[in-house]
């Protein structure tokens, strides 16, 4: 007589559903490396933006290939590499004619497919386009506005970017601690069931806080302007990750991909990032800079 082995149990991450280690230390790695290549060299971090879109195209073809979505990933890689230099160096009217052109190419490139299937697949590709390269080169322009060829000094652009990635995190970190101490109602179970109201207003007030301190101490600028970014930011936050949970969940998917231990795949982490950063742009260029 033969005994089957039992399934390893699945391993309790808590109320939040993270291995809370493994995220503490993956997040403690990825802001060293922002914060080493903004000080250093901040040209070098669009390297890393770069790199961020490759492989959230990447984990998109995956997902997305679960409901039999073939994208393109060559001509969305390049064009989207190509999208965030071009934002860098000459701006928004660069990054809009990259946009079109790269979206073009993309559809010119499934041609060789043949018809079946083209009108999701170039569909697909050209919202992929717009979610990850389009509004992750708004990052590209905040940095340039200091100055695209000021390689070393803090100036404004770094700042800039510094205060946006704060802000974000904080309605994440605010969102976390009271979700797990207090979220009791559900803010929208059949999208995000881990999400509750408790919750965004603990990202409401860790993100207001971080605004004003960044835009006071940081930025040197109006206290109410630090409220309106945190505002923005935590309304803009939420809505990303409703809507990454909503591609998620549409595509059958738990996580993109298990890239970054603790935090599941990269897009599970730029989900935030990429909703506030264009309104956190739009703010600081015509109030601050």
């Amino acid at each position: 007589m033969t005994t089957s082995t039992p399934a390893p149990a699945a391993q309790n991450h808590g109320r939040a559903g993270r291995n809370l280690p493994a995220a503490i230390t993956s997040a403690v790695v990825l802001i060293a490396l922002i914060i080493v290549t903004l000080v250093v060299w901040k040209t070098a971090f669009m390297f890393v933006v770069a790199a961020a879109v490759v492989v959230a195209v990447w984990e998109l073809h995956r997902g997305f290939g679960a409901k039999g979505i073939d994208l393109p990933e060559q001509p969305l890689m390049a064009g989207g590499v190509i999208m965030v230099v071009v934002a860098y160096f000459w701006g928004p009217p660069a990054l809009v004619t990259a946009t079109a052109v790269a979206a073009l190419v993309t559809m010119l490139w499934l041609l060789r497919r043949g018809v079946p299937g083209y009108v999701q697949n170039s569909t697909a590709s050209v919202f992929i386009l717009i979610y990850v390269p389009f509004l992750g080169s708004f990052v590209a322009l905040m940095l340039r506005e200091g100055g695209a060829t000021d390689f070393t000094r803090m100036d404004a652009g770094v700042k800039g970017v510094f205060t946006f990635i704060a802000v974000t995190a904080a309605s994440d970190i605010g969102g976390y601690i009271a979700g797990v101490l207090f979220g009791k109602h559900q803010m929208a179970p059949v999208i995000s069931p881990k999400k509750s109201w408790e919750g965004f207003a603990g990202s409401t007030v860790f993100c207001v806080a971080v605004g004003v301190a960044m835009i006071v101490w940081v930025l040197d600028a109006a206290w109410w302007i630090g409220v309106c970014l945190g505002l923005i930011a935590v309304v803009m936050a939420t809505l990303g990750d409703l809507c990454e949970s909503v591609i998620k969940r549409d595509l059958g998917i738990k996580d993109m991909s298990h890239v970054i231990p603790g935090h599941g795949g990269l897009m599970d982490r730029l989900d935030s990032l990429l909703a506030t950063i264009a309104p956190i742009w739009l703010l600081l260029h015509y109030l601050v800079f």
